[in-house]
């Protein structure tokens, strides 16, 4: 559960970095401030799980690049990122960073990153967001082999 907590900490510091990221001179600070601020709401996670939210946030952000591109390429047709829900759209980046660029030697299964950010869509997002997460994870984990 605890790194259930952890991912979610990751989300809502991606988020707010979303709306108030710096710009490029400033990125590094303000992603520590996101990443400190969330994880000083009063909810205790382990140091371990303190550094999976920092490693998160900052791989997601440094591979945007290549993360938004993976999610245009499963959009319908006529919609971009930019387009998405912030919740949607940050969701998806996450477990696109989960899915295709974490470094660790023991990744997370598919099935698992897909269903926490679903179930991140349920608890954060409209009543369709659950729905559009699963279908556009489950299209790049099987276009890509995650």
């Amino acid at each position: 559960m605890s790194r259930t907590l952890a991912r979610e900490i990751a989300f809502q510091a991606l988020f707010q970095l979303d709306f108030n990221g710096g710009d490029v001179d400033t990125r590094d600070q303000y992603e520590e401030l996101a990443i400190e601020t969330c994880l000083t709401e009063g909810r205790k996670i382990s140091a371990d799980n303190q550094n999976y939210v920092r490693k998160v946030v900052k791989g997601t952000r440094a591979n945007l690049s290549a993360i938004d591109p993976i999610i245009a390429d499963h959009l319908k047709k006529g919609w971009t990122i930019g387009r998405l829900a912030s919740v949607d759209r940050n969701l998806l980046r996450l477990a696109v960073f989960e899915l295709k660029f974490d470094p660790s030697e023991k990744r997370v299964p598919i099935g698992v990153v897909i269903n926490e950010a679903v179930e991140l869509a349920k608890r954060y997002g409209t009543d369709d967001s659950s729905r559009f997460i699963n279908a556009v994870l489950d299209a790049v984990s099987k276009a890509t082999d995650a």
